[in-house]
């Protein structure tokens, strides 16, 4: 199967922690579950114009979850996905990420 750069890299996650290891040259994306690591650096160096140095990714583990009110009895789980942290060169950055 065959990714744009656009279909592999979904979307950024903007959190505390990613947005401490961003000092760091680290940078946390969610990212196409079929997608492999050569694919995922490709596509950032593609969409960012930066270069990438290494690509660790893992799967987020599904929690359970209980309803939307207080005295709901309705239990469900959320959606596992996978996050990659792209490590770039030192001294390059991610405008998005300082921006926010």
């Amino acid at each position: 199967m065959s990714l744009t750069a656009h279909e592999i890299v979904l979307r950024p996650i903007i959190s505390e922690k990613s947005m401490d290891e961003a000092q760091h040259f680290k940078y946390t994306f969610a990212v196409h579950d079929d997608a492999n690591k050569i694919q995922i650096k490709a596509a950032v160096e593609e969409l960012f114009k930066v270069n990438v140095t290494a690509v660790n990714v893992l799967m987020t583990q599904s929690k359970q979850k209980r309803g939307g009110t207080r005295r709901s009895r309705v239990a469900g789980r959320t959606t596992p996905w996978r996050k990659a942290i792209v490590t770039l060169v030192s001294g390059q950055k991610i405008e998005f990420f300082e921006a926010a």
